[in-house]
């Protein structure tokens, strides 16, 4: 007798939802159906890619699967459309978009895999050569693939990486004349170049972070024989970790900062305040999710997690994972330009607006954006913990409690409380 499949009785309890609310009364708690946005992102795109064959500008844009390291689909992601496309992966012009615009875009880009071993980055198979020729490429290319099947799947949405939508295993692949971003052919060519060093000069050059972790997911970079294919998702965290640690470095030679800052911003239904304390270097990321939002869909009252590290630094893995990373680049970025050192605090309200993950893209340009704000200033911790309660809606004893850096600072005597 065939066993059923395992359904748990509190996604069953969501599925019903669904089929009682049909996207209609909202019975999930969100303020839209996420079901309905991704559904007609598709229905938009299903007739011009309903082919074996097919033609587009990519933005240049492809994607390394992580299934079955060290061999792992690879490929091109190409949309059904002409001109220039750079938008559809350039997530650092995406603050001004709303949800639903950024879901039309991604779900254009269908994906092309090609089955490589991780070590194989100068094979001279066409697909492979072709997908690093693409990922190097400064403008929007020509692609032409020939697939096995027509492209299908669901549009994948993940908070890692930027969403996109169908795919099909390539039989062929074509790119008509890239022409390479200058700063990343130069890393490129210089072999003798750490990958690390790669990185961080072309983040100095101006290079937009994107595009370097795109270039490093293809084995861009690095001592020649060290080169490989990068999962898409762990290129992402890392040059977000590599470019904020190599700040980071900086930041701790710097003075501290001499006054208490707060600042404040609202995108996509999240909630960001941080806060910037007189001190050496320390960095704490705090999230809060409320109930029916992507990563507290089942449960009854509001989720908050944090992950943080002192001066020392961590040696873990950040549990809140990559956001941890590209959050941290971001408040380094403006500490940098400053030349100040400071303890770090970013809280995050993620109410049920936020309908769905849209990669870690946001919290690096969302913490960009809030630092870019006018910030008020205060003489005295309590002073600015006073203000950060009156703009968030979860009571700011929840927030301490959670807290290592604010319960570190309230809690614990410092050497200054001895100098009168």
């Amino acid at each position: 007798m065939q066993q059923k499949p395992f359904t748990s009785s509190v996604q069953q309890t969501q599925t019903n939802k669904c089929l009682l609310c049909r996207g209609v009364k909202l019975l999930c708690g969100r303020s839209r159906c996420p079901v309905l946005v991704k559904f007609h992102a598709r229905d938009k795109i299903r007739p011009l890619i309903d082919t074996m064959k097919m033609g587009g500008a990519s933005p240049p844009s492809v994607f390394i699967g992580r299934i079955g390291y060290p061999k792992v689909s690879i490929g091109p992601m190409i949309p059904p459309l002409m001109g220039d496309t750079s938008i559809i992966d350039s997530p650092e012009q995406w603050m001004e978009k709303s949800i639903d615009d950024i879901v039309n875009f991604r779900s254009m880009l269908v994906r092309g895999k090609f089955t490589a071993n991780v070590h194989d980055v100068e094979s001279h198979n066409k697909i492979i050569s072709y997908t690093r020729e693409l990922a190097l490429s400064k403008n929007s290319v020509f692609a032409e693939a020939l697939f096995e099947k027509k492209p299908r799947g669901r549009i994948a949405f993940y908070d890692e990486v930027q969403p996109h939508g169908p795919s099909a295993p390539l039989k062929r692949f074509d790119i008509s004349n890239p022409k390479y971003d200058f700063h990343i052919e130069k890393a490129f060519y210089d072999t003798d170049l750490r990958s690390n060093e790669a990185v961080f000069r072309l983040y100095k050059d101006g290079v937009a972070v994107s595009k370097i972790q795109k270039a490093f997911s293809v084995g861009a970079f690095g001592v020649g024989k060290h080169r490989r294919f990068v999962p898409t998702r762990w290129s992402i965290t890392a040059v977000d970790s590599n470019i904020g640690k190599q700040l980071m470095s900086k930041t701790k030679e710097f003075p501290w900062l001499n006054e208490f800052r707060v600042y404040m911003f609202n995108q996509f239904d999240n909630r960001w305040v941080i806060l910037m304390m007189p001190s050496e270097w320390q960095y704490e990321l705090i999230e809060a999710w409320y109930p029916n939002t992507t990563w507290n869909q089942y449960g009854s009252d509001v989720a908050i997690y944090n992950s943080y590290e002192f001066n020392d630094g961590r040696t873990t893995y950040a549990e809140i994972g990559g956001c941890y990373y590209a959050a941290r680049l971001a408040v380094n970025e403006t500490l940098h330009k400053e030349k100040r050192q400071a303890a770090v605090v970013i809280l995050r309200e993620a109410h049920p607006g936020y309908i769905m993950p849209i990669g870690v893209w946001n919290v690096r340009e969302s913490v960009r954006r809030t630092l870019q704000q006018p910030y008020t200033s205060f003489q005295t911790l309590s002073e600015s913990l006073a203000s950060i309660g009156q703009n968030l809606s979860i009571p700011l004893s929840r927030w301490i409690k959670i807290s290592a850096l604010l319960k570190n600072r309230l809690y614990q005597r410092r050497l200054e409380d001895f100098i009168m």
